[in-house]
């Protein structure tokens, strides 16, 4: 996170406007797009990621197995490759299933945001600059983590959450 990233900044329907630095698009709450990625092993437990301090939003809290944003120019698709390997250290050949797309709003952070279901037994390699630490979670001890202390996690995966399990 040291260069200054640029991202495409979008409209209403996501649609692309133009180009700004990370910094320009968070700190003008500009509309712009980011992929989450729910993993999950055999047993049907969910890998959750504890996000690095270093990271400029919501640091150290609870989040989605991997999530970030879309570089200019690219897509959903190869976005959601690109961080799983980025983040977890593991190459998926093609993007893991669609799941549902998040309007742009507050609690995302004014991103589009596609999510996906992907399937993986680890171990994972994660990279420290992203990720302080992570682990598997059954889906009813999240279920109930969210419930009783959602201050512990990003807002956008707390309404990922709330779509995927209701």
């Amino acid at each position: 996170m040291t260069k200054d990233e640029i991202f495409d900044v979008v409209d209403d329907q996501d649609n692309v406007l133009r180009q700004e630095t990370r910094s320009e698009v968070h700190r003008q709450k500009l509309k712009h797009r980011a992929v989450h990625i729910l993993i999950f092993n055999e047993q049907e437990q969910l890998f959750l990621q504890k996000r690095s301090l270093l990271k400029d939003n919501f640091p150290g809290l609870w989040d989605s197995s991997v999530a970030g944003h879309l570089d200019a120019g690219e897509d959903y698709d190869v976005a959601c490759i690109r961080e799983v390997n980025e983040e977890l250290n593991v190459t998926f050949e093609d993007s893991p299933e669609r799941l549902f797309k998040i309007d742009s709003c507050q609690e995302t952070g004014y991103e589009f945001i596609w999510v996906y279901r992907g399937l993986h037994e680890g171990p994972f390699n994660i990279n420290r600059d992203e990720i302080d630490c992570g682990e598997w979670y059954n889906t009813e001890e999240v279920k109930r983590w969210v419930e009783e202390k959602p201050m512990d996690f990003a807002s956008a995966f707390v309404l990922i959450w709330k779509l995927y399990y209701g």
